[in-house]
C-alpha cells in the first residue's frame, strides 16, 4: 500500500487522484496476497529476477531454468524510449532479488533506474554490459556513400545502447546474470554455471552460422527506421544507415539523401521495428520501388529471433 502510494505521490498527482490510487493500490494489493492464502495453492519460492527488457527475460530463464521467474519492466509491444512502468509491475519489482540492467543509456533505465532502486533497496542490480566493448551511436553507420549527417541520425547521444543485438555481447550479458545469479543464491552455483555454459554454447553456435550465413556480403548497406543494429553490422561487417534523426523523423532533405542512397546501394528494403511508426519508412520504400519490412530487436525468444532477422537481411541484400 505505501509502495504504490510513494509511487504515485513521485508523478506528483493531486489528491484526488492519489486517493483514487490509493484504494486501486489496496485492491491491487489485496488481489496479489489472495490466492498465497488459498489452501490449495503453495507459495512461488522461486528466485524473482527483473529485467529491463524481453531479451534479457530469455537469458535469465536460459540460466535460471527452474529456479528463477523474470519480472519484464518493458513488456511487449512497448518501446523502451518512452514507457512508464504501471503499478503492478511496482509491486513486482517490490519481490524482486535481483534488478538485471541493459547498462547501456536506453531512455527507460536513465529516467526509471534509481527510482526503481529505490522501490527496492535491498535487490542486487546486476548490470549486463560490463565486459562489453561499447561503440558510439552512429559508428556503424558510416557507408563511404551514406549522405553527410548519417552518422548523427542515431536515436542516442554517446554510447549506442543496443547491446543485446550482438550475439557476442549476448555471451557476455549472460555470463554477467550468471554471476549475479551465484551472488544471491550461492547454494544453486553449480546449476546456473552449466546452465549459463549450455546456453552461451548454443550462442556461439549460432554466431558461427550467422558469420558463415553473411560473409558474402560484407560491406553491403541496409537501412533500418530505428538504428538499433549497429553492434550486429560490426559483428558482420555490414553498414547500418538509419531513417531516424536525431530521434525524430526525418526532415525532407534528409529522405531525399537517404532515397539517393538507397539508389546507389542497390537497396530495395527498409527494415521498421513494430514499436514504432512505419510511416518515413514507407515513403522511402515507395520512392525506391521497394517494401518496408518489420524486424523485431526486442523479441523475447532470442535465439530464433536472431535468426529471423539475419533471414530477414540476407532476402534484402
Amino acid at each position: 500500500m505505501v509502495l504504490i502510494t510513494r509511487w504515485f505521490a513521485q508523478h506528483k498527482l493531486d489528491k484526488p487522484v492519489r486517493a483514487a490510487a490509493a484504494v486501486a493500490g489496496t485492491l491491487l494489493v489485496v488481489s496479489v496476497l489472495l490466492p498465497a492464502c488459498t489452501p490449495q495453492e503453495t507459495a512461488d519460492d522461486r528466485l524473482t529476477v527483473a529485467v529491463t527488457l524481453q531479451p534479457q527475460a530469455a537469458f535469465v530463464e536460459a540460466v535460471g531454468g527452474d529456479l528463477v521467474r523474470s519480472v519484464v519492466m518493458v513488456p511487449p509491444g512497448a518501446s523502451p524510449h518512452t514507457y512508464e512502468p504501471t503499478p503492478d509491475q511496482m509491486v513486482q519489482l517490490s519481490k524482486a532479488r535481483v534488478y538485471v540492467k541493459v547498462g547501456t543509456p536506453v531512455e527507460f533505465e536513465l529516467a526509471w533506474m534509481s527510482r526503481l532502486t529505490e522501490m527496492n533497496r535491498d535487490m542486487l542490480v546486476v548490470d549486463c554490459s560490463g565486459g562489453i566493448s561499447l561503440i558510439e551511436a552512429g559508428e556503424a553507420d558510416q557507408p563511404d556513400s551514406t549522405p553527410p549527417g548519417a552518422a548523427e541520425a542515431h536515436g542516442h547521444a554517446g554510447a549506442d545502447p543496443h547491446i543485446w543485438l550482438s550475439v557476442r555481447n549476448a555471451k557476455i550479458m549472460v555470463e554477467n546474470i550468471c554471476a549475479g545469479l551465484v551472488m544471491v543464491d550461492p547454494a544453486n552455483e553449480d546449476y546456473y554455471r552449466a546452465n549459463c555454459n549450455r546456453y552461451s554454447d548454443e550462442l556461439a553456435q549460432l554466431d558461427e552460422e550467422l558469420t558463415e550465413r553473411l560473409r558474402p556480403f560484407a560491406g553491403k548497406s541496409f537501412i533500418v527506421f530505428h538504428p538499433s543494429f549497429g553492434y550486429f553490422a560490426r559483428d558482420y561487417h555490414l553498414v547500418q544507415v538509419a531513417v531516424e534523426q536525431g530521434g525524430a523523423e526525418p526532415d525532407a532533405q534528409y529522405m531525399m539523401r537517404l532515397i539517393e542512397t538507397a539508389r546507389a546501394n542497390d537497396i530495395r528494403v527498409v527494415f521498421v521495428a513494430p514499436q514504432v511508426s512505419a510511416r518515413s519508412a514507407e515513403v522511402i520504400a515507395a520512392e525506391i520501388g521497394g517494401t518496408v519490412v518489420v524486424i523485431d530487436p526486442l523479441a523475447r525468444d532470442y535465439i530464433p529471433n536472431m535468426r529471423a532477422i539475419a533471414d530477414a537481411l540476407l532476402r534484402a541484400l
